[in-house]
């Protein structure tokens, strides 16, 4: 059993950095100045039922008798275990001596999926089944789980399908798109393009990875005609939605997005918005007559796309989310 360790926790409101006015500079300065985690982590493939893969990485290895938290987490679109939030999530709980594992979504660890498929906003089944492995492998332990932008939408929309039957103990959403419609045109207006641009370069390498890769893959479609798209909306019109079962872009947005989820959650969640987000449009965030007593939600004037860098200093920025979420779960497991 790993001990219960210590946290420095500051006041859970969140004070933006004055030297990072704005969500640009919220967003850029915590993918860029965020610190690396120290630690070592192993690799896990597990094995699905449909024949693929998913690559899981821990920080601990635990016994089948472990009976503290454990903390899951879900990265967000193209992330992987490099992503600076995720980094931090391992920092931020390596002072607590909590396990954390990260379920890497499909064709996102180290090695190209097994099938023609790839993942989506609004695949819960993947995090279904690591679940329930999870509760199988340590029946004793609290399991928590957090997602960030398009993990926590994942997550969101999980916790609403499982409602009273939900194996977690609590969760949270950072960034979430629970509007998955206006979010998408939202990252396609102004100085947010270059977001899409970067994101829509590596969907689009993946996706040509996997035309390459099967001969057979299941949905007519050209090296060219991928190269051609010219926004992340395009790509899920004519890639995510088709490959996955979905009639276009506009149907996938509307089934897959979280927010029509919340009503139906029951366990404790934390969903965290900033108003200054560039990826996300303003109607992600739920009213609060739709939120069941146990969700918690802030939106917060400043902060970007999983940014919320504090801190007078400069040289000493305080990343808040680092310590908002771990104090969450302690809240919660202490009720």
């Amino acid at each position: 059993m790993t001990k219960q360790g210590s946290l420095n926790l500051r006041h859970p409101t969140f004070q933006p950095a004055w030297w990072l006015p704005g969500g640009h500079l919220q967003t850029l300065a915590a993918k860029y100045l965020h610190p690396r985690y120290q630690g070592s982590l192993t690799t896990e493939w597990l094995p699905l039922p449909d024949g693929d893969e998913l690559e899981l990485c821990w920080n601990q290895t635990l016994s089948a008798d472990y009976q503290g938290p454990l903390v899951l987490l879900l990265h967000g679109l193209a992330g992987n275990q490099h992503s600076h939030y995720v980094q931090g999530m391992f920092a931020a709980f390596q002072q607590l001596d909590w396990p954390v594992v990260l379920m890497h979504f499909r064709g996102c660890g180290s090695r190209p999926n097994q099938l023609p498929r790839a993942y989506h906003s609004g695949d819960t089944e993947d995090l279904r089944f690591v679940l329930q492995q999870l509760q199988q492998c340590y029946p004793a332990s609290q399991l928590l789980a957090v997602g960030f932008s398009l993990g926590g939408n994942v997550l969101m929309k999980y916790c609403g399908e499982e409602g009273d039957k939900n194996p977690l103990s609590a969760a949270v959403a950072v960034c979430a798109p629970l509007a998955l419609a206006s979010s998408a045109k939202r990252i396609n207006q102004g100085f947010s393009k270059l977001y899409q641009r970067y994101l829509l370069r590596q969907l689009k390498q993946s996706a040509l990875q996997k035309l390459q890769r099967f001969d057979d893959f299941p949905i007519p479609l050209s090296h060219q005609t991928v190269k051609r798209m010219p926004s992340i909306e395009a790509f899920d019109d004519g890639f995510t939605a088709p490959l996955h079962g979905f009639l276009g872009a506009a149907d996938y947005y509307q089934r897959a997005s979280g927010r029509q989820f919340l009503p139906a959650i029951r366990v404790p969640s934390l969903i965290i918005h900033a108003a200054d987000d560039p990826f996300l449009a303003p109607d992600v965030v739920p009213n609060q007559a739709e939120l069941p007593d146990l969700v918690r939600h802030e939106t917060w004037p400043s902060g970007g796309h999983v940014g919320f860098v504090g801190g007078r200093n400069p040289l000493k920025p305080i990343f808040w989310l680092n310590e908002r979420i771990p104090l969450f779960f302690q809240e919660v497991l202490q009720r």
